[in-house]
């Protein structure tokens, strides 16, 4: 300031004062020194410069700033990263935002002033690829602000070597990181921790991978879990911690005895330098329980466990720690029909069981939870011996027979061939039902594949032992309904369930080239018995020779009884040939009155199958629904001479030529 009160005193006027300034520093240059002076006071204290400040005090929250301006500026203490590190007389930059404000306050800034300090700094001493530290600041859209001296952005994908979860745990964290790009112009900075940690991890990496050997025992930190294992940070390269290689014991999942950032120990159990592949285990650091397993658990040993887990084929029994074993859903119960284990087991269950076998190399136990108990096919053979009747209900049906339930837990077979003497059954939901009771008899027993057979028609005596040889006797003639024409025969049906077959050559005295041509399904027709084998259990039958004896027949007038031949040859009793009872009708009563019939079984043949025969002993297939894959056999060419001769009941002629007809190809010969 100028005190104008000490120049009045020295008495020195303006005029003299100018003089002598003038003759000090020459005509003119006055002027320009004041000027300079005032230019270069008022351009460092312009709106957007930066200032070099004095701390003299504090106001509240406030910092006040000397700047040499005729006022003093303020500035919020949250401009400083520590309020503790404020001192008086402390020199400070900062950034002149105006020079006089509505309060006459000068506004300042430290913070901004730091920035373009720093960006200036950072600009002339840095580049791209540089390593730079910083803390992060906030989470903003794609990735984290940094601050290193000016916010920096921190793409999330360049967080870490695997992307985290939540990047935002970043925040408030010291980093470091190296500098991706540089954009002077509009002042921005990418920078990348990935980067900078794959680099340091590349030089570990070398390190431990020159270092590291099968069986070393490492110390590491867990870096992530996933459902198969754990990957462990060994110092510059990870290694895989498989779930099955963290314990001898179950583990659902790893996160059930790792977390994230733990440091363990595990022991190397491979190592692939060219893939940098490198495989740990922690179990192995301990002792292993199946090394003396055999001994612990002999075969047929009682032992209890817990149930640890069910699956659909059986459930795992923990033993002890790290010792498992499996109890098939086959041996648990030596009765019981079971779908799904857990319809007997449950989780954390307490069982008894027994060791059936062990498998050391494999770690495996076969255990059996029937074996605690007594096998009750021990007592079936015993129970229930061959020709025993027993009652029981139909609880399964299938293509091959019918499974009836003896006992609780115990079935037996009821095969479709062994369901009824006569009829044919295709499947046994024609004659049973699912719940049905039905008598059966016991027909064997194996009790090492707990398999018992069983049967209904074995309830009623075979007709044919005695009821179908006594009713039809060759050389009668008998009606019936033709029900299937084939290429080498007719079938025909006697009576219910019982066929015959008309070959070929015993259709007509001509030579029947289509026996369509002859005769039509369904038509009733008259034919003679020629053989009767109960054996095969087949019938031959002849229409051309029924015709003869109708034609000899009438010729001595109608209704004139007939001798019924006792055979081919020879005089039989006087009867019309016409058979009028039907003993498988008696016989199908019988076995309704039993119960029903078992299922069919697919080997054998249906009491309905019959026996054709050529002048001969030609065999015909077993029934009609033998289809015509079965053809004729090679004995069809052959008459034999009982049939050549002449009949004497029907006075027949001595023609064979049909007899000596052409047998069909050797491929058209029915199965016998």
């Amino acid at each position: 300031m100028v005190d104008y009160n000490l120049i009045n005193d020295l008495g020195i006027d303006d005029n003299q004062i100018e003089k002598e300034l003038a003759e000090a520093l020459g005509a003119g240059a006055l002027e320009e020194a004041i000027a300079a002076k005032v230019d270069e006071t008022i351009g460092n204290f312009k709106s957007g410069s930066i200032l070099k400040g004095r701390v003299i005090g504090t106001a509240g929250d406030q910092v006040v700033i000397d700047v040499g301006l005729k006022s003093e500026g303020l500035v919020s203490m949250n401009e400083w990263d520590d309020k503790s590190a404020i001192d008086m007389g402390d020199e400070v930059d900062v950034w002149l935002e105006n020079v006089e404000s509505d309060s006459g306050l000068v506004l300042l800034s430290k913070r901004k002033a730091d920035r373009i300090l720093n960006w200036q700094r950072i600009v002339e001493t840095s580049k791209e690829g540089d390593d730079v530290k910083g803390r992060v600041m906030r989470k903003i859209k794609g990735g984290l602000l940094v601050d290193i001296g000016v916010p920096v952005f921190l793409p999330a994908s360049q967080v870490d070597i695997r992307r985290p979860g939540d990047i935002g745990e970043f925040i408030g964290r010291e980093i470091e990181a190296k500098i991706l790009k540089i954009d002077v112009e509009r002042r921005n900075i990418v920078v990348s921790r990935r980067k900078y940690i794959e680099e340091q991890r590349y030089v570990a990496k070398e390190k431990v991978l020159n270092e590291i050997k099968v069986d070393q025992v490492r110390k590491g930190v867990v870096k992530n879990l996933a459902d198969f294992g754990a990957f462990v940070d060994l110092g510059g390269i990870d290694g895989l911690l498989h779930i099955t290689d963290m314990s001898w014991d179950r583990i659902n999942h790893p996160s059930d005895i790792l977390k994230i950032d733990q440091e363990i120990q595990v022991k190397v159990l491979s190592v692939d330098r060219d893939k940098e592949k490198i495989a740990l285990g922690m179990k192995q650091l301990t002792e292993n329980p199946w090394e003396s397993i055999e001994e612990r658990y002999p075969p047929m040993s009682r032992i209890t466990g817990e149930v640890v887990n069910i699956v659909n084929y059986g459930a795992f029994i923990k033993l002890e720690a790290g010792v498992e074993g499996l109890v098939h859903i086959s041996e648990m119960s030596w009765t019981r029909r079971i779908n799904h284990p857990s319809e007997m087991l449950s989780l954390g269950d307490g069982i008894e069981v027994v060791v059936l076998e062990v498998n050391k190399d494999k770690h495996e136990i076969s255990l059996g939870i029937k074996q605690t108990e007594t096998n009750p096919w021990m007592r079936v053979a015993e129970k229930y011996p061959p020709n025993t009747i027993i009652e029981g209900r139909v609880r399964n049906l299938a293509n091959y027979g019918a499974f009836i339930e003896i006992e609780e837990g115990v079935d037996g077979l009821l095969h479709v061939s062994d369901m009824s003497w006569t009829k044919k059954i295709s499947h046994p939901s024609e004659v049973l039902k699912k719940g049905d009771m039905v008598k059966c008899v016991v027909l064997s027993v194996d009790q090492e594949k707990m398999r018992v057979a069983l049967g209904t028609k074995q309830l009623t005596e075979d007709p044919w032992i005695n009821a179908i040889p006594t009713t039809y006797i060759p050389g009668q003639i008998v009606k019936g309904k033709v029900t299937k024409v084939t290429n080498f025969g007719v079938f025909v049906e006697l009576e219910p369930d019982l066929e015959g077959l008309l070959h070929v050559s015993e259709l007509a005295d001509h030579k029947v080239e289509d026996p369509h041509d002859e005769v039509k399904v369904g038509t009733e027709i008259e034919v003679k018995i020629l053989r009767v084998d109960p054996q095969e259990r087949k019938i031959g039958l002849s229409k051309k020779r029924a015709e003869w004896a109708t034609e000899d027949g009438t010729a001595g007038g109608p209704g004139k009884p007939r001798s019924r031949r006792g055979g081919l040859h020879g005089p039989g009793e006087e009867s019309t040939d016409v058979i009028s009872e039907f003993p498988l009708r008696k016989m199908d009563a019988a076995e309704s009155e039993v119960g029903g019939s078992e299922k069919p079984s697919e080997e054998s043949s249906p009491q309905s199958e019959a026996i054709a025969e050529t002048p001969g002993d030609q065999v015909a297939p077993e029934s009609a629904e033998t289809t015509e894959q079965q053809k004729p056999t090679a004995e069809s060419e052959k008459a034999p001479e009982a049939v050549k001769e002449d009949d004497t009941s029907t006075g027949s002629g001595d023609d064979d030529s049909d007899d000596k007809k052409e047998a069909p190809p050797e491929e058209d010969k029915p199965e016998v």
